[in-house]
Parts: structure tokens; sequence; C-alpha cells
């Protein structure tokens, strides 16, 4: 029987990225000097794993296309790769970014519309789909060519849904990968293994109530390097 704790996956990966649910792996890996390339999930909200692996299963197929896109309730910054964008006329807020939501997909851009008074939403997207586009392509470029690849996810996921993605990566990684499943739950102070028996994938319980604690993070990646692979 394979446990995979934290400790069985600390070493050298010649790429690391984020699958969700959030911008928290994206930041932290950044935070570390991990990211050395953006790709399509960084900036966006993707709370269902099964809805991550079917996109991944489609090779993007559909993904963001206009027909299939509602503006929903919420906003956040507007940002260039995870840097706020702030108004060329000056001042001390950043602009903010309209949420914009995949009906077929079920995953929100929050960061790539800005809100711009008197000008519609749809007006950012041929520009927008163009950057979409060139991050699809780098992400199926990087993870077919690297030798090594750790997926880093933090949000829920059952033993059968972590496993249905592994199987879907299976068929887009040409080397060993693993994956890391951060599961946030309610009180919890530290950090806990999970102690899945599941080959290639490590499942940690992490604090639900402050996603962006940095101490956790740090827990979790200690141990972890990347290589110059794609210096």
């Amino acid at each position: 029987m394979i446990i995979l704790n934290l400790q069985d996956i600390k070493g050298s990966y010649d790429l690391m990225l984020g699958l969700g649910s959030w911008c928290g792996p994206s930041l932290n890996l950044r935070r570390h000097n991990w990211r050395r390339f953006s790709f399509p999930l960084d900036w966006m909200i993707s709370n269902s794993i099964a809805d991550v692996s079917r996109l991944l299963k489609n090779r993007f197929g559909g993904f963001m296309d206009l027909e299939n896109l509602q503006r929903t309730d919420g906003y956040a910054h507007f940002l260039d790769d995870g840097v706020a964008i702030f108004p060329e006329e000056g001042g001390t807020e950043p602009v903010n970014a309209h949420f914009i939501h995949d009906m077929h997909y079920n995953i929100i851009s929050v960061h790539d519309f800005p809100i711009i008074p008197n000008v519609d939403w749809t007006v950012m997207y041929p520009s927008y789909k163009e950057k979409l586009n060139q991050r699809i392509t780098r992400f199926f470029e990087k993870i077919e060519n690297s030798p090594s690849v750790l997926f880093i996810r933090w949000g829920a996921a059952t033993p059968e849904e972590a496993i249905e993605l592994k199987t879907t990566l299976s068929e887009l990684v040409n080397g060993p990968f693993n994956i890391l499943l951060l599961q946030p739950l309610d009180g919890l102070k530290g950090v806990i293994d999970m102690n899945w028996t599941i080959d290639g994938i490590c499942s940690v319980q992490v604090p639900l109530d402050n996603p962006n604690d940095e101490a956790v993070w740090d827990y979790v990646l200690n141990g972890l390097s990347l290589t110059n692979f794609w210096a």
C-alpha cells in the first residue's frame, strides 16, 4: 500500500503550476519564485474539481467562448498576470474587474475584464481571448515537454474526483507528475496529512478561515524546489 504524504512529494520539479480553485497556488508559487509562466486557470475561480477535469479532458475546447459567458455579481481588482492595474489618471485604488462566468464549465474570470464607466465588458473580450489562447497553448507545451511536473490545487476533492483528475492529466503529460491537493477544513489550526493511498496524489487538510496564510503555504511547500529546465 502506497501512502503519499507531504514528505513523499518533496524534491525538485521542472514545472510547478496551479489548477485552482482560486489564485492561491499561483500567488504562492510566484512568492517562492517558482512561477515562470502564465497559465489558463491562474487567476480564475474553479470551485469544482470535476469541472476542471472535464475542461482538461476537452483540452479547453469552448472555454470562455463568448456565447457561454455571463456577467455575474461580484468584482475584484483588475490584474495583469497577478499585478494590480491602477487608473491611468492616477489614484490609490486599483481598477476593479467584472466577474464573468463561463456557464459551460462553471469557471469564473475575476480579474480580466475591467469595469469601465459606460463601456460594456464585451469590448475587452477579443484581447482577453487572444491572451487566454496563448496561455492554453503554453500550458500544453510546458506540461508535455517537462520531465517532471507538480500540479497544485486548493479546494475540496473526493478520492474519486482526484483519481479522475490524475487520469485526465496522465493523457496530457508525458513525464512523471504529482498532484498536491490542499483541502480546506473549517476550524483547523494546522496542516494534516490525509494519508491517501493513491499513487501520485498527496492530499492535505488546511485551515479554511485564512486561505492567504503564508505560514500554512510555506509549511506545505517546504522542501520543494524548481530546476532550471525552463530557465
